[in-house]
């Protein structure tokens, strides 16, 4: 009786079928992995941008009304308690001193009455019927104001603004005074006493360049990370310091000769885009080290969905909740554009706070290129070390299998060499598929 066993075709054919199955299941998970970071992305653009700019709202907004006597006290006084926190007026002395506080940012508006010889009753009673008081007081107050003013030409009711310091903030100034004016019986007349540059009518010119400014560098950052994840930590730290300072003439020939957003001072521009830039270079290096193909992800969370945001470029930190208010006082972003309004409109005041808000990200950013050196020093040492255990074992295996000397051993030797090449190839193959795959998603984040 024979004891050969025919071939079982019918396995192979439900393997054949079987087989294609299972790569379609694989290929599905693994598309279904990586679709997670549009969808975080998704996310967060949506709570950081909705959640800073849904709402703007004023938040303490500095303001001031102009005079020392008891009327401008009673009319400060009575717009902070209809106010209730949205704004915070103060009174100073005379229009030069309000001027003052505009130059430093100190205050977004002065508002300079034409009624400094009226009683403050009438003063007070005229406010209160315009923030929100009963129109029958509100219309006795106006009353009072046009009697105590009769038979006197008194200059129109003016306010004080700085555009260059924000433009939304100016607004809201204007709408705070305006029926305040119109209860003194004139018009109001506002007057720009820093406006913006001329190609840069609403000052968010700045704002836009921060943006230009801020793609040419996390994009650089996915492509020296993915493509350039083969070269040593110090020749990637290098790259990026070289292309800020590409963005940064770049973002310079923007605001300058371009669109002509700042008509002096270039030099000074530049630089502060200079350390923008390479804040957020060596600080996404050092973070590939770490991240991988996540980069992109925490690049656009730092400097994207946070960075913008808080920049205070379309709304000042007194028009947005305390989370974005409080990010403003640190983040990069802040720094550069507030400290490019204070360098090109406000003579450089406070400037060099603003510049050390910009060293201090290049200084986390070479702490972070840093800690990636050492990381990968680390990483080296623990694989050449597996790679010298796994030679070591292999020789021991080679020894343990042929135990005479001779061409045995030599063919046996030669045998385990090929295993560990093909092995070595198929590892290196690995890692060069798994940079790949990091680097599209980088791009397709970008």
């Amino acid at each position: 009786m024979s004891t050969d066993r025919r071939p079982d075709h019918r396995s192979d054919h439900q393997h054949a079928h079987r087989s294609p199955r299972s790569r379609h299941s694989a290929g599905l998970r693994h598309v279904l992995t990586h679709l997670i970071t549009p969808l975080l992305m998704c996310v967060g653009m949506g709570l950081a941008y909705l959640g800073a700019f849904a709402h703007p709202a004023p938040h303490h907004l500095p303001v001031a009304v102009v005079g020392s006597g008891r009327s401008a006290q009673l009319l400060a006084q009575s717009i902070n308690d209809k106010a209730d926190g949205a704004l915070e007026v103060r009174t100073v002395g005379d229009r030069s001193a309000a001027i003052d506080g505009l130059r430093h940012q100190e205050i977004f508006g002065a508002f300079v009455s034409n009624a400094h010889g009226v009683k403050g009753a009438s003063a007070a009673s005229g406010a209160s019927g315009v923030l929100g008081a009963s129109g029958g007081a509100g219309a006795a107050g106006a009353r009072a104001g046009a009697d105590g003013a009769a038979g006197a030409v008194r200059p129109a009711p003016e306010l004080l603004v700085a555009t260059a310091g924000s433009d939304t903030s100016a607004t809201v100034a204007q709408k705070v005074f305006t029926p305040i004016a119109a209860h003194q019986g004139a018009p109001l007349k506002v007057t720009d006493v820093v406006p913006t540059a001329e190609d840069d009518p609403t000052g968010q010119g700045i704002f836009f360049l921060l943006v230009a400014i801020s793609i040419g560098s996390y994009a650089s950052v996915a492509v020296i990370g993915g493509a350039g994840a083969v070269l040593p930590i110090r020749l990637r730290a290098s790259l990026a310091l070289g292309m800020s300072f590409v963005v940064g003439l770049i973002g310079t020939a923007f605001a300058g000769p371009v669109f002509h957003l700042v008509d002096h001072g270039l030099e000074g521009l530049w630089a502060m885009a200079w350390l923008y830039s390479a804040g957020i270079l060596l600080i996404g290096t050092g973070l590939h080290t770490f991240l991988k193909r996540w980069t992109t992800l925490g690049v656009m969370a730092l400097f994207v969905m946070l960075n913008f945001t808080s920049s205070g470029g379309i709304f000042r930190p007194e028009m947005q909740n305390g989370f974005f208010a409080a990010l403003h006082s640190f983040w990069n972003g802040a720094g550069f554009v507030e400290g490019t309004r204070s360098h090109v409109y406000f003579d450089g005041y406070g400037l060099a706070g603003h510049v050390w808000t910009l060293v201090g990200w290049l200084v986390a950013g070479v702490v972070t290129v840093g800690a990636a050196a050492l990381a990968e020093r680390r990483r080296r040492g623990a694989e050449a070390e597996a790679v010298a255990n796994a030679a070591a074992v292999a020789a021991a295996a080679v020894r343990a299998a042929v135990p005479e000397p001779g061409a045995g051993l030599i063919v046996g030797s030669g045998s385990g060499a090929g295993s560990g090449t093909a092995g070595a190839g198929a590892a290196e193959r690995a890692r060069v598929d798994e940079e790949r795959e990091e680097e599209m998603e980088e791009a397709v984040g970008v």
